[in-house]
């Protein structure tokens, strides 16, 4: 799974988005290295159904909303480990993207990442790590997903900017950077070039494997290892970094 062992100082972990994809796999594996772990989403039957694989404790809220990520962390008690993974993706050609699309990218991934890390970030005590699950579009850009890739530059540009802010302190504030992962939002995506090229579904996820060098799809569990990585001894002078996790892709 990692290098070592977690940092005996990283006992809760607080994971938005943690239902489903790399969220749910994130909430098995910090589970499995003895943290106490609370998930976050909208809907509470996929985060039910982790929390009964893995004990986590399960919270309802909108990461684009103050109040409710205020409420979240009142809720949550104190954490240490702080895994801002919410978000979402659309497609469509620049000239057809609305002002609400735009908007609705960057609300949740963006917006909902400033939020949880600045609530994350007040209350934690004598240690702590803030993560961004990121993306690789995040380091570059890709054709029709312009907000998409616009807020994620924009998380990029966040945890390097807080990681300085916090660099005197027992905090590191880092990004990682999946490429195309085999999860739920790629799957959508498959369809979504099925309905567009009627290409077959084993075309389509090639063609998304084909941006990695390797030529495969990035695995959930390539991300909770990282991330299990950074918090644990050793990963303390890893702060501010956006890390690919995509085969060599740039």
């Amino acid at each position: 799974m990692t290098g070592g062992m977690l940092d005996p100082r990283c006992r809760r972990v607080l994971i938005s988005g943690g239902g489903t994809g790399v969220g749910a796999d994130l909430a098995r594996g910090f589970a499995a290295a003895g943290a106490e772990v609370v998930i976050c989403g909208r809907r509470e039957a996929p985060l039910r159904a982790v929390a009964e694989a893995t004990g986590a404790r399960v919270l309802l809220a909108d990461v684009t909303d103050e109040i409710q990520v205020e409420r979240l962390f009142a809720e949550a008690g104190r954490c240490d480990v702080v895994i801002a993974n919410a978000g979402a993706a659309t497609s469509a050609p620049f000239g057809r993207t609305t002002l609400q699309d735009w908007n609705a990218m960057l609300a949740v991934n963006l917006t909902g990442v400033f939020l949880t890390f600045r609530e994350g970030l007040a209350q934690i005590a004598d240690w702590g790590r803030l993560i961004a699950v990121a993306s690789t579009a995040g380091l570059k850009g890709y054709p029709y997903v312009a907000p998409y890739a616009a807020a994620k530059h924009g998380v990029v540009g966040l945890v390097r900017s807080l990681a300085l802010e916090v660099a005197r302190k027992p905090v590191t504030v880092n990004a990682l950077c999946p490429g195309f992962l085999d999860t739920e939002m790629t799957d959508r995506s498959v369809e979504t070039i099925m309905q567009k090229t009627g290409m077959s579904a084993e075309a389509a996820r090639q063609t998304l494997a084909a941006h990695n060098p390797q030529r495969r799809l990035i695995q959930p569990a390539e991300v909770t290892s990282a991330a299990l990585w950074l918090c644990c001894a050793g990963a303390e002078g890893i702060n501010g970094q956006a890390i690919a996790i995509a085969g060599g892709e740039a």
